[in-house]
């Protein structure tokens, strides 16, 4: 079955979601509107609430992101802290405006917290399930590992800072993967 064209409602659910993440990125939720998210998408408002039925049905469409965590069985213990520093990175800048605005809106938005809460609650936990010595302490090196990949992208990708922004790919896996290894697999301090 060959390739069907894209249908016009895929072309406005996709800049419906576009205008919305930069809007939310820019703006905050709470200053965010409707209205200015469908100017910015060419569109009338009234399509968003078909679409989205609401400014909060829209704000969970923007924030539903998955990080692609590669496999907790497939991880191997020794390197783990690498891979998902090199993993983070590329899914940063591949979904920069998504993963942007995800980071400024959980940081003014209750609901927005807990939607990035329970990502790093369902995708990364399992992780530190899988590779810390001991079980119970999965879910503080699940949240220390969080703690340094957030801190990482804020740096980097939202504020930009001159130093962070700066540093080679490669020089970032070397300063943060031996941090998360160590969080992820190091014994009890």
């Amino acid at each position: 079955m060959p390739d069907r064209p894209p249908r016009r409602s895929d072309a406005t659910r996709t800049a419906i979601l576009a205008a919305a993440r930069e809007r939310f990125a820019s703006d905050g939720y709470e200053r965010a509107t409707i209205r200015a998210i469908a100017k910015d998408a060419r569109i009338d408002p009234s399509m968003v609430m078909r679409y989205y039925g609401s400014k909060e049905g829209l704000f969970d469409a923007v924030l539903d992101v998955d990080l692609r965590i590669p496999n907790p069985r497939e991880l191997q213990r020794q390197t783990v802290g690498e891979t998902l520093v090199s993993h983070f990175l590329t899914l940063w800048e591949e979904n920069n405006d998504a993963l942007t605005a995800m980071l400024r809106v959980s940081v003014t938005n209750p609901a927005g917290a807990e939607r990035l809460q329970g990502i790093f609650r369902d995708q990364i936990l399992p992780v530190a399930r899988h590779v810390c010595p001991d079980p119970e302490q999965a879910p503080a090196r699940a949240g220390l590992t969080a703690s340094q990949v957030l801190g990482m992208a804020l740096t980097r990708y939202v504020l930009k800072f001159p130093p962070v922004a700066a540093l080679a790919r490669e020089e970032i896996v070397a300063w943060l993967a031996p941090t998360l290894q160590r969080y992820l697999t190091a014994p009890h301090p």
